[in-house]
């Protein structure tokens, strides 16, 4: 009875696979103020798919790398000294190696990259508006409906407090989340800057413009960029202040607006001066650079912070026990009971994806998941670079994606992203998507579209 039940269900969605991208698009838009129900949405998404496209994914080389990924660490996990937390720890990896595989075979052109991109900006605006409210109006509530559908819970002036948090735990989880979501929104906005330029260069007048090309999405673009970015500057984050700064030179560069990447070094250089430069030359740079920037960045805000909260004497932890067992690690979630023993002080992770991994479940383990990330970002390099039949258009939004990546990794390089059950999936989402492209990208039938 169960089982034809199941079936019922697993045919309704089977027959509605046209549906399934639109699906995981609406589960996008929701995830930042109901993450149960984006879950679950793209949990059924990723069933379908599988349902759909289990001979396509399983055929995939790196679908198998990420198989015997999942192994390694299922083996890791059973050699750790807590195996009940290590066990546990495997639901923030391998859900999302699933998720990952299902998702790259969903997602195939260029036209779904912007339609995620869109939901995700869009999503990104109330998310941000109560970011704000909480730091300058002094928000603060705790709204549940229906259990934890949605459970909302803003804490009054931010946390840690005077940092900008919104619906997320920490400022810094926040400014990972803003981060990529301002990248993404950067290049839409250049995408839509060109389309009204060039309209407008015609001599069309504003009237008789088409609508979707229309100023209109342009606005919207300004204004949530501007958004995102001021949200990111108030989490306070080292981090997401140097990422947001590294993707606009990169779209800088990748435009050839060489007068705006010598502005935007300028600046970098002066708040970097005023931060870290010899105290005479400090001194002038500090009369024009708020002390908001260059005392955060050496940390002249928070004179008195404890060594063992400091990034360097984690990192220097995790690499010990990393070399202490080097073939199977620790077991997952392992570092924050042995930094805990160890400093007598309360932290989770060392504030670096990669070491945590070398340190909880062993370097082979390690090595092959950046071996993973190394082989998306090539791949995506290469079609970026060879392929002749790319538009300017698809080319951005490609670009794009693949700057998302780098801010991605560089964030963890720094921090733990995958604690976040948001922040994991969106992660996961965009190596799929540009996984998806490659995959899906076929150059002849571009050239027939073009001679056509």
């Amino acid at each position: 009875m169960l089982g034809a039940s199941l079936n019922k269900v697993f045919d309704y969605f089977k027959s509605r696979w046209q549906s399934a991208w639109n699906y995981s698009l609406w589960a996008l838009l929701i995830f930042p103020l109901s993450p149960l129900v984006g879950a679950v949405t793209v949990g059924f998404v990723s069933l379908i798919t599988w349902l759909k496209q289990s001979r396509k994914i399983n055929r995939r080389p790196l679908n198998w790398g990420f198989a015997l990924l999942s192994v390694l660490m299922i083996v890791s996990a059973g050699f750790a000294q807590d195996k009940t937390a290590a066990f546990l720890g495997l639901f923030n990896l391998l859900p999302f190696f699933l998720l990952f595989a299902a998702h790259s075979a969903l997602i195939q052109t260029f036209a779904q990259l912007r339609q995620m991109a869109w939901v995700l900006v869009i999503g990104s605006m109330p998310v941000v508006i109560l970011g704000l409210g909480q730091l300058f109006l002094g928000w603060s509530f705790k709204f549940q409906f229906v259990w934890v559908v949605f459970s909302w819970t803003i804490r009054p002036g931010g946390n840690p407090p005077g940092r900008i948090a919104s619906l997320f735990l920490h400022a810094n989880t926040f400014a990972a989340y803003l981060t990529i979501v301002f990248i993404l929104a950067l290049g839409l906005w250049l995408e839509q800057w060109r389309l009204v330029i060039g309209y407008w260069g015609l001599g069309i007048s504003k009237n008789s413009l088409p609508s979707p090309h229309s100023p209109v999405p342009l606005l919207f673009l300004t204004v949530a960029v501007i958004a995102n970015f001021i949200a990111l500057i108030f989490t306070n984050s080292r981090n997401g202040w140097a990422i947001a700064i590294f993707a606009c030179l990169a779209y800088a560069l990748y435009q050839g607006w060489r007068v705006l990447v010598g502005g935007v070094a300028a600046i970098v250089s002066s708040v970097l001066l005023a931060a870290f430069a010899p105290s005479p030359v400090a001194q002038i740079f500090r009369r024009v650079v708020p002390a908001f920037f260059w005392a955060r960045l050496n940390d002249d805000m928070y004179p008195d912070r404890p060594v063992a909260l400091m990034r360097k004497t984690q990192w220097e932890f995790a690499w010990s026990l990393a070399q202490q067992h080097p073939w199977t690690g620790w077991g997952l979630r392992s570092f924050g009971t042995l930094y805990t023993a160890k400093m007598q002080i309360a932290l989770g992770h060392p504030h670096n994806l990669f070491l945590m991994l070398s340190a909880e479940t062993g370097f082979p383990s390690a090595f092959l998941f950046c071996g993973l990330l190394a082989w998306i970002l090539i791949t995506g390099v290469q079609l970026l670079r060879k392929s002749k039949y790319l538009n300017a258009g698809d080319r951005l939004i490609f670009f794009s994606y693949l700057l998302t990546l780098v801010g991605w990794v560089l964030l963890n390089t720094v921090d733990v992203t995958l604690f976040d059950f948001r922040l994991n999936a969106l992660s996961w989402l965009i190596l799929a998507a540009i996984c998806g492209v490659v995959n899906g990208y076929k150059p002849k039938d571009k050239l027939a579209s073009h001679q056509n």
